[in-house]
């Protein structure tokens, strides 16, 4: 059977993008924030809410870290409100608590569904992209101009260099965390970063991105400009496990405090935890959270785990409830 002559351009097409639907330009980083641009009052924010949550971390101050607020942002007006009602309480409990809002853009998914507002900013599958980095960079500043440290998911490697300088606390889910490349994007964050265990529970996949983060790596990426690029790091020491729960079950007790310690212990690593009262420690039901912070309450009255719970994830918004979204959008 004879071949089939084909020319140079036939075969490359062969070869070359065979599943991809469309490509569009991304605005690179240093234009979005030249656009966007942070003065010295969202600036004073981020760094005072870096240095509070470093010391924590580091035992030299001995308040709760919270990172609390909606689930996932998709009304940044909304947002916004929820803002301020956060700011007024963070000032009033400053001296025990250091308050972050939780600001997430990015949702990783098990399978398929809306993945944030950054990848589909009008929820009906536009993919406005360059729209959703916008947004959420507009919303940070928003938010950072009133005093109110920001905590963020990482979950596209890229996405840092857009957001990051806004924000003060960063977490790499239970999903990726296992993931060389975002353990890499966290040896080089100026930020502290929060690793969640596995979704089956797994505590040794959280500690060990932990011991990797903290080294240096050279590593793929892409800069300021939007070029591919060669990255360095020197390692990143700010990091710390969260425990969420999984599917073996919730894991807030204070049997898996003294567990995941002694691991950590064992690693070389500081004992300090975040516990994390929505996901699998609430079994999803949000009502749970509170009996979940009642626990964690009275373990920070033992001697015993005190000293190792240096902070707690809250899921909560102005209103209860969660709906589908509808196939035209919302």
């Amino acid at each position: 059977m004879s071949k089939k002559s084909v020319s140079v351009h036939d075969a490359v097409a062969q070869l070359h993008n065979r599943r991809v639907k469309n490509i569009r330009p991304l605005i690179p980083p240093q234009i979005l924030t030249e656009e966007l641009p942070l003065t010295l009052i969202e600036a004073n924010t981020v760094i005072n809410g870096r240095i509070a949550t470093e010391s924590i971390l580091r035992g030299d101050d001995d308040r709760l870290l919270v990172v609390v607020g909606p689930c996932s942002v998709h009304d940044p007006q909304a947002a916004i409100e929820y803002a301020q009602k956060l700011k007024e309480y963070r000032d009033g409990a400053k001296d025990d608590l250091e308050i972050l809002m939780r600001v997430y853009f990015e949702k990783p998914r098990t399978t398929v569904g809306w993945k944030g507002l950054i990848n589909d900013p009008h929820m009906n599958g536009t993919f406005q992209i360059n729209k959703g980095l916008r947004t959420a960079r507009s919303l940070l500043l928003e938010i950072s101009k009133i005093g109110l440290p920001t905590a963020c998911e990482f979950l596209d490697t890229i996405t840092p260099q857009y957001l990051a300088d806004l924000t003060t606390w960063g977490a790499i889910g239970a999903r990726t965390t296992e993931s060389q490349v975002h353990r890499e994007l966290t040896s080089a964050l100026s930020m502290p970063v929060g690793f969640k265990n596995s979704t089956d529970g797994s505590l040794d996949i959280a500690v060990d991105a932990c011991r990797a983060a903290r080294a240096g790596h050279c590593f793929l990426s892409v800069g300021k400009e939007g070029l591919s690029s060669i990255v360095e790091t020197e390692g990143n020491p700010d990091t710390h496990i969260i425990l969420r729960g999984g599917s073996s079950g919730p894991n807030y007790a204070a049997e898996y405090v003294r567990a995941a310690s002694s691991k950590l212990a064992k690693a070389g690593l500081p004992q300090k935890i975040m516990i994390d009262c929505s996901h699998g420690n609430s079994s999803k039901q949000h009502q749970k959270q509170v009996e979940v912070a009642a626990d964690i309450a009275s373990q920070l009255e033992s001697s015993d785990t005190a000293p190792h719970i240096m902070g707690v994830m809250l899921e909560s918004n102005l209103v209860e409830g969660r709906q589908n979204i509808p196939s035209t959008g919302p």
